[in-house]
């Protein structure tokens, strides 16, 4: 993979599961296999602010972005351990509008529930970096100018409330993004942010991101890593305003 190339690897939940339309959920024993394909070729996974900073000054050429969107208690619960266990960490993005509720946005599969402000606080003091997915699982260029701006601005200041700390990182819902939604992120003060697809706003405030799911072998792993460069040249139009299957939840 070329030094230029950031790898940023998107997760949501990590359980055992019976169904799984979206394609949202690892295992832990999963999770635990893809860690360590990681650690066995010499990467670390960080979040995406250290891998940001680190990669500005020169020093990031083996670290991996590692993303949990939504925010769920399995983050906590099983992610988390595994992730300290491999010596990493990673960015998960929450909604602090939806504290202690549940995937309403995902009209099928199970309900699966959502960090409280103490799960959040659990995941920052365990070296997790938290980032906003805004207040309510919303898509940006649907949204009228005040769910915008509480979509952005007002769930930043409500995540560095609970945390005490500075939230640098927004995800966007469903990996929607268009120019309106980037000025709106970068006006409302983070350093950067989460899509999904790459496309013609592809930059820091839209980086693009492989989705990861309960069927990536280590082979799979590898041939994903092999066509992220080649990935990142497909621009499909703007706005990544349709993801692949299952995987902008």
């Amino acid at each position: 993979m070329p030094a230029d190339e950031p790898w940023l690897l998107m997760y949501h939940s990590v359980t055992g599961y019976t169904e799984d339309p979206y394609r949202i959920t690892v295992t832990p024993d999963r999770l635990r296999r893809q860690l360590r394909w990681l650690a066995g070729r010499g990467l670390r996974g960080v979040g995406v602010a250290e891998l940001l900073r680190e990669r500005a000054a020169g020093r990031g050429s083996r670290l991996v972005g590692l993303t949990f969107d939504d925010g769920y208690t399995d983050f906590t619960e099983n992610a988390v351990p595994l992730l300290r266990e491999q010596g990493f960490t990673a960015t998960v993005f929450v909604l602090p509008g939806q504290l202690g509720g549940d995937n309403a946005w995902d009209p099928l599969g199970p309900r699966k529930p959502l960090l409280t402000e103490d799960g959040i606080r659990a995941a920052a003091a365990a070296g997790m970096e938290i980032g906003s997915h805004g207040m309510f699982h919303v898509s940006l260029p649907e949204a009228d100018g005040n769910t915008l701006r509480q979509e952005t601005a007002r769930s930043r200041e409500l995540l560095q409330e609970i945390t005490g700390r500075t939230v640098d990182g927004y995800c966007y819902a469903y990996g929607h993004v268009d120019a309106r939604a980037v000025a709106a992120v970068r006006s409302a003060g983070y350093d950067y942010a989460c899509a999904i697809d790459p496309g013609p706003l592809t930059g820091r405030f839209a980086l693009p991101r492989i989705h990861v799911g309960d069927r990536d072998t280590s082979l799979r792993l590898t041939v994903k890593r092999l066509l992220h460069p080649v990935r990142r040249r497909a621009m499909p139009g703007e706005g990544s305003a349709t993801p692949l299957a299952g995987a902008g939840r």
